[in-house]
């Protein structure tokens, strides 16, 4: 736990890096403020659900429920908002810094104090969340901030307790300082990208990549041409009912499998902006690469736009 000073409260604890483990976060509790983003929030007073005592003596859990203690609420959906591009309205896009600014405060965050991000952790979507809103974050000016690895599933696996007890009710006064657009791209940098050949880095499942399938969002089937595929199940390794982004050292031996250069600057994209977001944290923050950008409107922008995508559809 942060050392407490005379009459002034808790010490902010140092960020170790963009990830934290659960152990970490225990022993530092007191020197962060944690924010669990959820799309569903009745998760956050919801009990965990455990599973029959094995013969290790280890109860399994089974579902993640409840929320780390002293954690801020935030709903996913809160922090993405509908924008018009060349007249064109594109859902779940990057909201205003007023906006954000707003669900911030209402969340009851304060400025000063180190950010650790959580979500349910049960899969990539979950974890894609934390990355999401690390991202906004970073965007409207926050610099100490970092991802719990593992989220609220890792921290109940890690043996440590969580609340059910109702949101605080408390405004903030985090302030949103005007976007830092360097991680930020646009259906103009995507195409200059294309032509100087840089690299474009496709976050969703792969069959939607190989044409397959689709999101129903997304009119169109395939990928931007050019792209490589970093799959949700590529991103994150799972154990038990918690998913853990990997290590340096292990994206550096996977990345070129996939085509992709882990030292090379890149532009993320999924069908929203959601699951790309796990692919920037990835390239910018664990591989420090430190100029990738996410293409915020991604797929539903592309298509929306009548840009081209490659291959031509497959099924049905």
């Amino acid at each position: 736990m942060g050392m407490a000073v005379l009459g002034m409260g808790p010490v902010n604890a140092a960020l170790p890096g963009p990830l934290v483990s659960a152990q970490w976060l225990h022993e530092h509790l007191a020197g962060v403020t944690v924010v669990d983003v959820l799309a569903d929030p009745a998760q956050f007073t919801s009990a965990p659900k455990f599973g029959i005592r094995n013969k290790a003596g280890v109860t399994p859990l089974v579902a993640a429920g409840g929320h780390i203690p002293g954690a801020r609420l935030v709903t996913f959906s809160a922090i993405r908002t509908t924008q018009k591009v060349d007249g064109r309205k594109i859902p779940a896009m990057l909201p205003t810094a007023d906006q954000f600014q707003a669900v911030m405060r209402a969340a009851g965050v304060d400025d000063g104090h180190p950010l650790v991000i959580t979500s349910r952790g049960s899969d990539a979507g979950d974890l894609d969340m934390a990355t999401r809103l690390l991202w906004t974050l970073k965007t409207y000016g926050a610099v100490n901030v970092a991802v719990l690895n593992g989220g609220t599933a890792g921290w109940l696996q890690a043996g440590y307790e969580v609340e059910t007890r109702a949101a605080t009710k408390k405004v903030g006064n985090w302030t949103a300082k005007p976007a830092d657009r360097r991680w930020l791209a646009t259906s103009a940098d995507v195409v200059k990208a294309q032509t100087a050949g840089s690299q474009l880095v496709d976050a969703r499942p792969t069959a939607q990549f190989l044409g397959i399938s689709k999101n129903p969002v997304v009119s169109e089937f395939g990928h931007i041409a050019g792209a490589r595929s970093f799959p949700t199940d590529a991103i994150v390794r799972t154990e038990g009912a918690a998913s853990y982004f990997m290590t340096p050292a292990q994206y550096t031996k996977l990345l070129p499998e996939l085509g992709i250069d882990p030292k090379k600057p890149a532009i993320t994209y999924c069908n929203t902006g959601h699951l790309a977001s796990g692919a920037w944290f990835v390239l910018n923050e664990v591989m420090a690469v430190g100029s990738t950008r996410l293409y915020d409107g991604s797929m539903l922008e592309w298509a929306m736009e009548g840009r081209p995508t490659a291959p031509a559809k497959l099924y049905p």
